[in-house]
């Protein structure tokens, strides 16, 4: 495989730097590699059905959390996971959470252009709306618009540190994009929040043996 024009792998370094620190935003578009190791891989998202919350629920998270690294098997891994869902998707905003169902529907007929208004809609109306910056990023890989669903990945993890889809999200791009080191990072942190994370375990020991070789 060809290396990486030093450009690209400049930016998208600084790009890594600035979604694990929550710093500035990211200004440039990166083409596309496609190692078949994860390509085709979509973003982790929300199961379709997910448990009832209020939004002043938010402050169980810190509970949820730790129910999740300490979850003996993926199936009660997945229940805890459903509802720190529920909580990153629930919003006091009866205007916002219409916005998403809405959002949410078009990206499923992949109506990406009337999504992506909605989502910017959503945005501008609650800015501290995590899922809102992590669907949005979502849209953004899906056409392929690496660089911008960093961006968006990077406002996730100023507001939320512990998203694992973000991470993983992160990794993916990554990953696609021939940075398979950085992305072995993301996805170690993803999994250091959901240990359960579906598919990241696997990854992780490919690109684990891939760049550190096999155990002897």
């Amino acid at each position: 495989m060809a290396r990486r024009p030093l450009i690209l792998t400049t930016l998208l370094t600084g790009l890594l730097a600035l979604a694990f620190t929550a710093s500035g935003p990211a200004l440039a578009q990166a083409p596309k590699s496609e190692p078949p190791s994860a390509r085709g891989k979509a973003l982790p998202a929300p199961p379709a059905k997910l448990p009832r919350v209020k939004a002043s629920q938010a402050k169980n998270l810190d509970f949820l959390f730790g129910a999740l690294k300490a979850a003996p098997d993926e199936e009660s891994a997945k229940e805890v996971e459903g509802r720190i869902w529920a909580v990153w998707m629930s919003t006091a905003s009866d205007t916002a959470a219409l916005l998403m169902a809405r959002a949410r529907l078009a990206m499923e007929h992949k109506e990406y252009d009337v999504a992506l208004k909605l989502l910017d809609a959503i945005i501008k109306l609650q800015p501290d709306y995590v899922e809102a910056w992590n669907r949005r990023a979502t849209l953004y890989y899906l056409r392929d618009d690496y660089l911008h669903s960093m961006e968006d990945i990077q406002q996730v993890l100023k507001r939320e540190p512990r998203h694992f889809g973000a991470l993983a999200g992160l990794g993916l791009i990554l990953q696609q994009t021939g940075d398979d080191r950085h992305a072995l990072d993301a996805y170690r942190r993803a999994l250091a929040i959901h240990p359960h994370l579906d598919k990241i375990p696997d990854l992780v020991k490919t690109l684990s043996e891939k760049i550190e070789g096999r155990d002897i």
